[in-house]
């Protein structure tokens, strides 16, 4: 099992050193959250059937990519990503350079996870409707993968057209930085069995993992994918047992918050480490 960190539970004043901490104590990755803009009147649902969006619209919020490659200027081993990034409201070029040139200064540690979005009042700030973002999103997928492996690219789509352009540098990942897809909905995992190196959930049990999982497979195996997709879900841990319920459920990586006051986080996430990560490679 795989562990990542979501850096955006705890306070942005505590992302460094919780960063350092997870690079030293063999965490797999560290995530952070972003939104382009929060309106102060809020539309949409993160979770189906939820009544108000849980985002004070004054939350501090910063530019993922950028965050991130500082902290791959202060980590060594720890793979960096985003959870999840609004790509398609973006042109494909902002997101692939952003996300290229990560990859590059981090030695090919970069994480790109995408979402179509739950907030619509965010794309209609943008200047854009919310009712095509998810096809918007299948088709910035394919360009950003174009963009990152092909010499010479042009594009004629519904969203986007462009002439024939160079974009250098590509990432150093072979095949450019694996893209992931977040969400809960039957839309999201039909896209992550489709289109993704990996799916990211929000919070499960492994029995909720298990359905999700499920339905992922099956629509792999309509696409001739065979299992393409990797699972990531945040999780919770009170002991091995939990980790091995996880992996019987096929998850490969589990998002950790294992601090419960944010002042604790630094703390927290030694004593996890300390306590479960090499275990759970069958570690004494």
């Amino acid at each position: 099992m795989k562990f990542g960190v979501v850096l955006g539970q705890t306070h942005p004043s505590l992302w460094r050193d919780a960063a350092r901490v997870a690079d030293e104590c063999g965490y797999e990755s560290v995530w952070l959250s972003e939104h382009l803009v929060l309106p102060t009147e809020m539309a949409g649902q993160l979770v189906p059937g939820e009544e108000h969006p849980p985002i004070d619209p004054h939350t501090p919020v910063f530019d993922v990519a950028a965050y991130l490659g500082y902290l791959a200027g202060i980590t060594e081993h720890t793979r960096l990503g985003s959870f999840v990034y609004l790509l398609a409201i973006r042109h494909p070029f902002v997101g692939a350079r952003a996300f290229a040139t990560l990859d590059v200064i981090s030695d090919g540690r970069a994480e790109l996870g995408v979402g179509a979005g739950w907030m619509t009042s965010e794309w209609r700030a943008a200047g854009l409707d919310p009712k095509g973002r998810g096809r918007r999103l299948d088709e910035a997928i394919h360009v950003t993968r174009r963009l990152w492996s092909e010499r010479v690219v042009a594009h004629d789509g519904e969203f986007w057209a462009f002439p024939e352009v160079g974009f250098e540098p590509k990432p150093l990942q072979a095949g450019g930085v694996p893209i992931g897809i977040g969400g809960e909905s039957p839309a999201a995992l039909s896209r992550a069995a489709r289109l993704g190196d990996w799916w990211l959930g929000m919070q499960h049990t492994p029995q909720s993992a298990a359905a999700a999982v499920a339905a992922i497979r099956a629509t792999e195996a309509g696409q001739g994918r065979g299992g393409a997709c990797q699972i990531s879900v945040m999780g919770s841990v009170s002991g091995l047992a939990d980790i091995e319920a996880y992996a019987a459920a096929g998850v490969d990586r589990l998002m950790v918050v294992p601090w419960t006051r944010v002042r604790e986080t630094v703390a927290a996430l030694r004593d996890f480490a300390a306590t479960f990560i090499g275990r759970s490679r069958g570690e004494p």
